[in-house]
This record gives structure tokens, sequence and C-alpha cells, in this order.
């Protein structure tokens, strides 16, 4: 069974990390949270589930507003080809969520560690993130350091690499 919310927040208090969450109604893109980001501080997210041409899989995670390379990304992230979109199977297996509800939490349920982490470097510029609780009915506000601290407690050493444009304009 993938971790609930409790679960991750017990988490959270295991590795003595601090969180706020606010429920809201589900949003299952950017768009239709817009409103919710405006009432949140700190920076808004989106998170890309993909796998490669050999099969392996990446989370990838960037700004709200980023723009990212589908056609290129493979060459920033050590992937085999072209990169694709996994199945709603395959993130439920590895993140332990639906479509709408992709999170850098989901590593909670990568117990394998058989995905690779991507946070891009822009994002990681802001010092205060904000991402579903394994769920879009909610937002949970994570400081950047904190962020890695929780990869690092699930055995993911995420990768920060400049993977938007946004990222690679700054030089990051």
């Amino acid at each position: 069974m993938p971790a609930t919310r409790d679960d991750l927040m017990a988490f959270f208090d295991k590795l003595g990390i601090k969180t706020t969450t606010v429920d809201h109604r589900p949003v299952f893109t950017v768009a239709e949270g817009a409103d919710i980001h405006a009432r949140i501080p700190g920076a808004h997210t989106r998170n890309l589930f993909v796998k490669d041409k050999k099969g392996k899989l990446f989370l990838i995670v960037v700004l709200h507003d980023a723009t990212v390379d589908l056609k290129q990304v493979h060459t920033l992230i050590g992937g085999s080809g072209r990169v694709s979109f996994g199945s709603p199977e395959q993130m439920m297996q590895y993140l332990g969520v639906v479509p709408g509800s992709v999170t850098p939490f989901g590593l909670i349920n990568d117990t394998g560690q058989d995905l690779t982490a991507i946070f891009d470097a822009a994002m990681m510029q802001h010092e205060v993130l904000n991402f579903h609780p394994l769920s879009n009915d909610a937002t949970t506000t994570i400081s950047r350091d904190d962020l890695l601290a929780f990869a690092r407690g699930c055995g993911h050493d995420p990768l920060v690499i400049a993977v938007t444009e946004e990222a690679k304009a700054q030089g990051l």
C-alpha cells in the first residue's frame, strides 16, 4: 500500500522537517490552481513523471511556469533517447499517486529507488517550495533544504541541474 498523507506527515516529523499544509479543492493542472497559488507563499511547481526509451524512470520537478523541452531533456538527465510520460499504473506503482497528484513527496513510495529525481536548478534558487502531499486536494510548503533532506531520507540523492530554459538562461 502506498503511503498516505498521514504517513508522509509522520515521516516529516521523524526527519525533523517542518511543513505547513493548506487544504483546498482538487486541482489537476497548474492553470486550475492559479488562485490557490496566489494565497500560498513560496514557489509553486509542476512535476513530470517520464521514462526514456529503455524504461528508466525520472521525476522532473520544475517551477510551475517553467519551459521544459521534452524532445531534448534526455540529453540533460542522462536518459537514453527521448522521454515520454509514464503511465498512470507506473505512477501509482513507483510514486503511489494518480495523475494530477504527482509530487516529489511520492519518493516516500519509491522504496526500491527505481526512479531518478531531478530538481531544476532554477526552482532550487527559491527558499520555500510548494507541492501536493500525495493528493491534489492540498498544498504542502517546505523549505528547499528540507526537500533535499526528505529526498535523501527516502534513499534518493536528487540531481539538481538546469533542465528548464529559464535555468539555462540564468547559467545555473
